[in-house]
Parts: structure tokens; C-alpha cells; sequence
């Protein structure tokens, strides 16, 4: 049996290298006698600004520019939505503390637990909070090792490259500077620590983009630790700023977070949506570079697309069968986060006119989707009773772009593709 991988839109060499080890580490712990392969396609058969952007009205390209984050984020729960707008603003946590300092009673201060109002405080004796925002600019990125948890996660979720400068931005910010002034007593100090993670993980988050490969669990545990390094306790939330933030990130998050301008907008998702387009007008020679690496080596093989992909892969397979000239020795397809149920509907899918039954020769389809990912897709309700499909919903916890890469980190993904494997009879 043969796997083979096939990467979705915006992807370019070193990410894919990245990103199939993980697969190939992940498939051949649950199939150990199976080959793995990928197929890489990005610098081949990918979208570049042939003239360097100059149809751009104003555009002054700049090399290497990021990607710009996404613009919206719709109906989504509290967790992801706070996610979703630390994400558009990291220091935004901090801000509300730096404005709304804590209630009376909340810690060891005065009145309102604020510094400039505490009548018990000790001349010369550091407020709480001044003391762990100096630990936090006193911290370094370590490298990964086995003995440092911290370091190894930073590089494995591809955080590590935003981290210091997620890090710098937090520590050196006004906002932290007068929350930490305010937290007067150790219960703030504890909140306040717990924000401060938060930010700093906001931030490598928000710098890492779309290249980030980190789970709701990952990042979750990114804040545990960086928490517990400053003194406090990221199991216990903070009362003050985290509901505020989370009635504030519900409201907001059906609205635009960011307002890119079209220049930088244009340049960064330029090989993102760039392939889409590219695809959509000459697939053709993708399609046949596909059949050529599906048929370079014998069967059985199972197919997974991500994204584009998927695409990529569906229409392949679909107007093969309808030739009567099925991929030899492919007997099950996986699409993970596929926009090709959507594509089919819109009437914009090559293969297939909205309303088509998938052929006879069609293969077994496996179509994995999360409910935050707004590229992925349902293709059970658009091939309604074909019992080839089976729609599979993961949740990541991460709001988009970033659950569209946690798929691969994901022990539910392997373990419904195994399931499928299984159901499939493959040997």
C-alpha cells in the first residue's frame, strides 16, 4: 500500500518539506509496512506575480512581504473568538487592564487595587506586577531540546522564528508597562502573567501566519508554560479582562478585524489565492503531473489532498472515471479542508456540472472538514445518498487561517484515516 500526499495552495518548498515529514511521521507510525510519498507541485505549477505586481494601482512591491491575516471570522465560539481577536491585536488583553486596572478587594492594594491608589504600599518596594514584567523581558527563547519543553514546542509549531519579537513588542509595550503598575497584589500578578502569555503567544501566532503548524492544545500549552515561568497560573483564568475580552471578541468577530491596503493585500495572498486562479485556468498540466506521480509506482494507493489539492485530485479522478479510463490502483481519496464540494456547487468545479452524479470508477472519498476552517467544505449534502462519501468533522480550536494547517497534527485525522483504510479493505 502506498500513500501519497498532495499539498494545497500557497505552499513552497520548505514549507511543504515541513509540513510532509510531519505526515510521513504520522502515517507510518499507524502503517508502518506502507510507502509514503508527496507530491510537490508549488514551484512547478504555482502562481508569482509574473511583473512583479506592477498591475497593482499604487503597489510598491517589497520582496518577502507576509501574508496579510484574514479579514473575517464568522460565528464562532468565545475560546476562538478571544483567539480570533488577540490574534487581530495581541496586546489587546493588556490594554483592558491598563485601562480598567482590577475591582476592590481583588488583590492586596487599595481601593481599587490600582498602584497610584494603593495607601499601603512600601516606598522602594516593587509593585507585584513590575516584578513579572521584568522576568518577562528577562526571558530568552531557548533552543529545543528534550529537557526544554518550551523551546521545542516554539520550533515545532513554527512559532519560534516570531517568537522574540513577540516577546520584545509585549514586554517594551505602554500597555503592560501600566497593567503591571496596577497589579498591586499577587492575585493580579498572577492575572497579569497569564495576559502577558497570552500576548506574547498572540503575537508569534500573528507573525507566523498561515505557516504557523500549532493546535488549540499546542497553543494552549505555549501559555502554561510561559505563564508558570512569570509566576502564575494559566489554569486559572483571569476574571477581569478575560470576560470583558470575551463578551468584546464575540461582538466584534462578525466584523471585519483587519482593513489591509490592496497593495500588501494583493502581494500576500498572491500564492495563496493565486494558485486557486492559476488552477482554475490552466489545471490541466497539474492534473497531468498528478496522474503521472499517482502512476509512477503500483497500487493500492490512498490519495490525500489538502486544499487545493484535493481539488486538484477530485477532478482528476472524476473525469478519468467519466473516460471509463479510472487512475490505476487508486482505492481511496482523502480531501482534508477542500474547497471542491463548494467549487461543485458554485458550477465552478472542472470535472463535474452542479447536479452531476460522480462516476462510476469514482473511489471511496473521505472528506475532512473543521466548522472554523472557512475553506473547508461538505460533500456528502452535494452528492446526496452516494455512499462512496463520508464527511469527517475535526475541531482544532484555533480560529482561521490557523486551523486550516492543524489538521496534521490532529491523532483524530490519522485515526479516521486509518478507519477508512480499514473499511476500504486496503491491503
Amino acid at each position: 500500500m502506498r500513500f501519497l500526499f498532495v499539498h494545497g495552495t500557497g505552499v513552497r518548498r520548505e514549507r511543504h518539506d515541513r509540513l510532509f515529514a510531519l505526515v510521513r511521521e504520522r502515517l507510518t507510525a499507524r502503517f508502518p509496512d506502507a510507502a509514503v510519498d508527496s507530491c510537490y507541485w508549488g514551484d512547478r505549477f504555482g502562481a508569482t506575480l509574473g511583473a512583479g505586481g506592477r498591475s497593482v494601482p499604487g503597489l510598491k512591491p517589497a520582496p518577502g512581504a507576509a501574508p496579510d491575516a484574514p479579514d473575517e471570522i464568522d460565528e464562532i465560539d468565545a475560546e476562538t473568538a478571544e483567539w480570533a481577536l488577540l490574534l487581530a491585536d495581541p496586546l489587546c488583553e493588556l490594554r483592558v487592564l491598563a485601562e480598567a486596572g482590577w475591582p476592590a478587594g481583588s488583590g492586596s492594594g487599595g481601593e481599587d487595587g490600582a498602584a497610584d491608589d494603593d495607601p499601603f504600599a512600601m516606598p522602594g518596594v516593587q509593585a507585584a506586577g513590575i516584578r513579572v514584567l521584568a522576568t518577562l523581558a528577562g526571558l530568552t527563547p531557548a533552543p529545543p531540546h528534550p529537557g526544554d519543553e518550551l523551546g521545542a514546542l516554539l520550533h515545532g509549531t513554527g512559532l519560534a522564528a516570531g517568537f522574540p519579537a513577540a516577546l520584545e513588542a509585549t514586554a517594551r509595550s505602554a500597555e503592560a508597562a501600566r497593567a503591571a503598575e496596577r497589579a498591586t497584589g499577587d492575585p493580579q500578578a498572577r492575572e497579569l502573567a497569564t495576559a502577558l502569555a497570552r500576548a506574547v503567544t498572540a503575537g508569534a501566532l500573528a507573525a507566523a501566519g498561515a505557516e504557523a503548524d500549532c493546535t488549540g492544545a499546542e497553543r494552549d500549552r505555549l501559555v502554561e508554560l510561559l505563564t508558570t515561568r512569570l509566576g502564575g497560573d494559566a489554569r486559572v483564568p483571569g476574571a477581569r479582562a478575560a470576560a470583558f475580552l470575551g463578551r468584546l471578541a464575540l461582538r466584534v468577530t462578525t466584523q471585519p478585524l483587519l482593513n489591509a491596503r490592496r497593495g500588501s493585500l494583493t502581494v500576500g495572498a498572491t500564492p495563496a489565492l493565486g494558485d486557486i486562479l492559476r488552477y482554475q485556468a490552466r489545471g490541466h498540466d497539474l492534473r497531468e503531473f498528478l496522474h503521472a506521480r499517482i502512476t509512477a509506482a503500483p497500487g493500492p494507493t490512498v490519495l490525500i489532498g489538502h486544499s487545493l489539492g484535493g481539488i486538484a485530485l477530485v477532478d482528476l479522478l472524476a473525469l478519468a472515471a467519466a473516460r471509463g479510463e479510472a487512475v490505476p490502483g487508486t482505492e481511496l481519496l482523502v480531501t482534508v479542508g477542500s474547497q471542491a464540494p463548494f467549487l461543485y456547487e458554485l458550477g465552478a468545479l472542472t470535472a463535474l456540472e452542479p447536479g452531476a452524479k460522480l462516476p462510476y470508477g469514482f473511489p471511496r472519498w473521505l472528506n475532512v472538514y473543521d466548522r472554523q476552517d472557512v475553506l473547508s467544505y461538505l460533500a456528502g449534502p452535494v452528492f446526496p445518498g452516494d455512499p462512496r462519501i463520508t464527511d469527517h468533522e475535526i475541531g482544532s480550536r484555533q480560529p482561521f487561517p490557523a486551523c486550516h494547517s492543524a489538521y496534521w497534527k490532529q491523532d483524530a485525522l490519522y485515526e479516521r484515516i486509518e478507519q477508512a483504510v480499514a473499511e476500504a479493505e486496503i491491503g
